[in-house]
């Protein structure tokens, strides 16, 4: 009966965000106050329990998504996105242009959401197109999926960490960034063979119109910052948490050089010091950059907080419902080994995907719904934690559609027909998904 009550209130979070259009925040609560009151909990026992889930959960990573947003939304408004992706031409080279575009997806996609991340691009990967003679689709399917495979598996993105405390793997965010960066490189390549493969078939009406000149995008953008300053708020977080997680494994816990690289590297204090290399960036210190830009970030930021915040107290009253007992008395056998386990969420959170459309959805819900069977199989640890956020993360790109608010931006910025993003976006992301779920039960299987 339990299992009964939490698919009904696992069903009404997909159907309520696809069919009715209710935000996923106000869905999460109100199945969690149905799952809570449905099995039996005292009426103020699932209050405490949706209080203390949404709190615990915002105490661990919090911090870290704001941080994160305000990190994105200076690299798009200062320009230092573009610099990257300059950088990144002039080392592959003209005669590659969409396997540029997949390399400038993949790194600007680690702070910046997809969405904004093609937006902000899409002028360049079409002066791009026109001056390499390969279709605007190529390019666009190329820079989409490389945004795509960062964006689901790779801190400081919202998804992967909401994900990652979710399941008790908060204090291992550097192994998730180094395991998610390895991942998603695979990912990345499939898109970028995809690309070249399929896309370039596809033509739509601005193949035939005259762009703007690549120099003239860069000219028309302004003066851009240095190549160091653009790539030191991305570097400097994810080389601090990675310090941090070595001081945490080597060398005297107590002495105070461990002491002080465990501090810089924890989250919250690597990501605000990537703010403040970000404050490097601003074109000028004024009202405009220090309260209309980081008050944007934290517009941003705050909907990302809600569902995730939500998706905790759901997650924390299913726990308090019993289901860690109920997951014992079932015969999980069959998973003991681990790598059969990995299929797990990579199907849930495959079918939230496909059903509602939101991958930061899909990575927060399903694993509030994976956590407690982790306990119950003894799954622990910083490399087996991170390689479930792995699997969630696959199933969170599969796969892109109508219901996708990337889907729709691909198609409005790159003149594709929905019939052409199918056959060019969606089935790319239905690659991706499954090349990450197999090169993850891959690692499962040699690390674990």
């Amino acid at each position: 009966m339990l299992f009964i009550i939490i698919l009904i209130g696992v069903l009404f979070v997909v159907l309520g965000t696809a069919n009715l259009k209710l935000h996923p925040f106000l869905a999460l609560l109100m199945s969690a106050f149905f799952v809570g009151i449905a099995s039996g909990m005292p009426l103020l026992t699932v209050v405490e329990s949706i209080n203390t889930g949404f709190g615990g959960l915002m105490t661990s990573i919090g911090l870290v998504i704001i941080a994160g947003t305000i990190i994105g939304l200076i690299l798009e408004k200062s320009g230092a996105a573009y610099r990257m992706a300059e950088v990144v031409l002039r080392i592959v080279g003209p005669k590659r242009p969409q396997l540029a575009m997949s390399l400038i997806g993949y790194i600007v996609s680690i702070p910046v959401f997809c969405d904004s991340g093609f937006i902000i691009l899409s002028s360049l990967q079409k002066s791009l197109a026109k001056r390499a003679n390969v279709t605007i689709a190529s390019m666009a399917v190329a820079l989409a999926t490389g945004l795509f495979a960062t964006h689901v598996l790779v801190p400081p993105t919202p998804g992967p960490i909401a994900a990652a405390g979710n399941i008790g793997a908060a204090d291992y965010l550097g192994t998730v960034i180094v395991i998610g960066l390895l991942v998603a490189i695979p990912a990345t390549f499939v898109g970028y063979m995809w690309s070249v493969k399929v896309a370039t078939k596809i033509r739509v009406p601005e193949d035939d119109v005259e762009a703007l000149d690549y120099e003239e995008v860069i000219k028309s953008f302004g003066k851009m910052p240095s190549t160091f300053k653009a790539f030191l708020p991305i570097v400097l977080p994810i080389v601090l948490i990675g310090l941090g997680s070595i001081a945490s494994l080597v060398g005297d816990p107590e002495s105070t050089f461990n002491t002080i690289f465990k501090f810089l590297g924890s989250p919250t204090v690597a990501l605000f010091l990537g703010v403040a290399a970000a404050f490097l960036l601003l074109p000028e210190i004024s009202e405009t950059t220090l309260t209309g830009w980081i008050g944007e970030s934290l517009k941003e930021a705050a909907p990302i907080l809600l569902i995730t915040g939500a998706g905790g107290s759901f997650g924390n009253v299913i726990k308090n419902a019993g289901v860690g007992e109920m997951l014992q008395e079932m015969d999980l056998g069959m998973f003991a080994s681990g790598t059969l386990f990995l299929l797990v969420p990579f199907l849930v959170a495959a079918a939230l995907k496909t059903a509602q459309g939101s991958s930061t959805t899909a990575l927060v819900i399903t694993s509030t719904l994976v956590a407690p069977m982790l306990v119950t199989l003894g799954i622990e640890g910083a490399v087996p934690l991170a390689l479930v956020v792995m699997a969630i993360g696959a199933g969170a790109m599969t796969v892109s559609h109508v219901n996708d608010s990337f889907f729709w931006v691909i198609t409005q910025y790159s003149g594709m027909e929905v019939t052409q993003a199918y056959k060019a976006q969606t089935v790319a992301t239905l690659l991706q998904g499954i090349v990450t779920i197999i090169i993850t039960m891959v690692l499962w299987w040699i690390f674990v």
